[in-house]
């Protein structure tokens, strides 16, 4: 396998080739040509067309690897390498006309993500993350806030789509952040919401029932700048988005004890 800085430039034109598909489209898009997967959980013919893109960019460049990608365009499995492919981050934003939305790729070796990128369609940043070799956006080195404590904190979430059964507990956590910290914000794009984290912009982001394709490259990201990733008990291991947590290093432990108070983490 070629350098995995190398590969990430070429990730990246793979990332912007599915970007500049996705912004055509959006002049015309209906959302009438909206399929429903499951309650609140949408896909069209623009997130196929962007992931079909990506495979067949990503293909040549690893020839052994497989895909685990959202829209299942490809059923290739790898027995060492595995690209991680969310090829339209944020469809429900794309069908409103919102911003932002994204592409993520992560590629996994065995079970560690060894290189990331995330690209906001239509927009003019790339985040990009490889193995110790830190996280980049626009070719800029980047790291996590230094924010001291959460007080001072400017929060990143999501909200649950169709499984609500903790949301209680959720919305209760949310009213304890909001008056303890600068804000929460929502952007509807978990990608997006990790690689501002990366960057500094936000300094925590937290949600549950998230899938592995929305995690993987924002993951390597906010390790490589600095930053702590684990779902809601602390555990950094084998992370497929049920639980995530991501946050500068220095308000980590003050937001996971938080979090575990609240949601009781491991309960699904």
């Amino acid at each position: 396998m070629t350098d995995l800085k190398e590969l990430c430039n070429e990730i990246v034109q793979a990332a912007k080739s599915a970007s500049d598909f996705i912004v055509r489209e959006s002049a015309s898009f209906n959302i009438k040509d909206t399929e429903v997967k499951g309650l609140n959980n949408f896909v069209t013919y623009v997130d196929k067309g962007s992931e079909k893109i990506l495979i067949d960019k990503l293909t040549p460049l690893i020839s052994d690897a497989g895909f685990i990608a959202e829209e299942g365009t490809s059923s290739k499995r790898g027995a060492k390498y595995n690209w991680i492919i969310d090829p339209l981050d944020g469809t429900t934003n794309f069908l409103h006309g919102v911003r932002p939305y994204a592409i993520s790729i992560g590629l996994m070796e065995d079970d560690e993500v060894i290189a990331g990128v995330v690209h906001e369609a239509g927009g003019t940043e790339t985040f990009t993350a490889w193995k110790d070799g830190g996280a980049w956006l626009n070719g800029r080195r980047i790291h996590v806030s230094e924010t001291p404590a959460l007080s001072g904190s400017l929060v990143a979430t999501g909200f649950p789509y169709n499984l609500f059964d903790r949301l209680e507990p959720y919305m209760a956590l949310l009213t304890h952040l909001v008056t303890r910290t600068h804000g929460v914000r929502r952007l509807g794009s978990a990608s997006i919401d990790l690689a501002y984290v990366a960057c500094g912009r936000f300094d925590l982001f937290f949600e549950y029932d998230l899938k592995i394709w929305d995690i993987a490259a924002g993951m390597l990201l906010v390790r490589e700048a600095g930053g702590k990733f684990s779902d809601f008990s602390g555990n950094t291991k084998g992370l497929t988005g049920d639980e995530t947590l991501a946050s500068n290093a220095i308000v980590y432990n003050e937001i996971l004890e938080i979090i575990m108070s609240f949601m009781k983490p491991g309960e699904k």
